[in-house]
């Protein structure tokens, strides 16, 4: 694993994944390179976690039940409260629709699965160090 360069530490991550050993397995991962890590395991629950706390980017699933990434990420873009959080897609959907529609919903970038976490650790120290644009 690379290592961040910024203080991932102090960086508060909110995962949404619904498969509970993919949830599992991405959030020690994270917590390893010192993040801490909130999980929800559906839209819904993602908004709760967000009403509650101040997170520094939101990794996303896509097919997910009773509220999907697509549509969590259109919620939140259409908050001004959320324009600057980095939302990272995670997704098995690897085929140029869904990540049209992501970027189209406002993703901030697209990794597919099975996950590189040595590049989802670029993408997190890039997003978390410097602004951006969507994907």
């Amino acid at each position: 694993m690379m290592g961040f360069q910024t203080h991932s530490e102090h960086r508060k991550i909110l995962l949404v994944e619904d498969m509970d050993d993919s949830r599992f397995m991405l959030k020690r991962l994270l917590e390893m390179e010192g993040f801490q890590v909130t999980e929800a395991d559906d839209g819904p629950g993602a908004l709760e976690a967000l009403r509650d706390d101040n997170f520094d980017a939101l990794l996303l699933d896509l097919r997910l039940p009773r509220m999907d990434g697509f549509q969590l990420t259109r919620a939140l873009r259409a908050n001004d409260s959320y324009q600057s959080l980095p939302i990272i897609i995670v997704s098995a959907l690897d085929d140029e629709f869904s990540r049209t529609e992501a970027r189209a919903a406002g993703c901030t970038d697209y990794l597919s699965k099975p996950i590189d976490f040595d590049r989802l650790t670029v993408m997190l120290n890039k997003y978390l160090s410097t602004s951006y644009t969507t994907c």
